[in-house]
């Protein structure tokens, strides 16, 4: 789904997505995105920031509120790293600045979509492939959610299911900014160092819990380790 108020833009994003095999819905404005929203789900929103006199980063954050397994990529004219930052912290996949070219849209969107993917739980053949165990956690990889160990099921956003994949399948290797961010993209970035950090921050706020194991060391010079060792059942 596209939500913006150029039409223009709309038009020529929809025509080039379409012509590559992807279904686009739109919409104009907030009110009719949460219609289409309440009809039918797609796998990813593409939002721009300065939709109008609305604010796309308060919409975003509210589908990720209303939504948290929706996928969401930020558009926008505003160049500043902080905006880039902002609309990470608030749970979007991907923040892509105007003006760009619609292959590099494609193909940020190809990257989102391609960590979606997971396997239906009618074709898992073992039970280890869908658990995977660490600390006082289980990893649900089919319904991409977290399980405490007194059975406490939460919700995982896609931007830190994506994170606590990625160090989950590197358990004890220390791995940089940019390594993280050019895996969870899938393209060649230029954010800042502090999007990452952001995100590393809200999964360690999500893993610690009540708790003070460190599940994520940070390994000065060198970036970010995923310090527990991961089991499966």
């Amino acid at each position: 789904m596209l939500v913006d108020d150029d039409s223009e833009i709309i038009a020529l994003i929809t025509d080039y997505l379409t012509r590559q095999g992807i279904r686009v819905s739109h919409a104009y404005t907030g009110a009719s995105m949460w219609q289409l929203l309440a009809d039918d789900l797609p796998d990813l929103v593409v939002l721009d920031v300065m939709l109008g006199v609305e604010d796309g980063l308060a919409l975003g954050r509210e589908i990720r509120q209303r939504h948290p397994m929706l996928h969401l990529m930020m558009l926008s004219a505003l160049s500043d790293d902080i905006d880039r930052v902002v609309g990470l912290e608030i749970g979007a996949d991907d923040y892509l600045t105007k003006p760009f070219v619609p292959r590099e849209l494609l193909a940020r969107i190809r990257a989102i979509l391609r960590r979606a993917r997971t396997v239906p739980v009618t074709q898992l053949t073992e039970q280890r492939r869908r658990f995977c165990e660490f600390g006082h956690w289980k990893l649900d990889r089919v319904e991409r959610c977290l399980i405490a160990h007194d059975s406490t099921v939460s919700e995982l956003p896609a931007a830190e299911y994506a994170l606590l994949s990625l160090f989950i399948e590197n358990p004890g290797k220390a791995m940089s900014r940019d390594q993280l961010m050019n895996q969870l993209i899938g393209v060649n970035c230029t954010f800042v160092d502090r999007s990452i950090d952001l995100r590393v921050s809200r999964l360690r706020q999500r893993l610690a819990g009540s708790s003070d194991i460190e599940y994520i060391k940070t390994i000065r010079n060198e970036g970010y380790v995923f310090s527990k060792s991961v089991s499966f059942s």
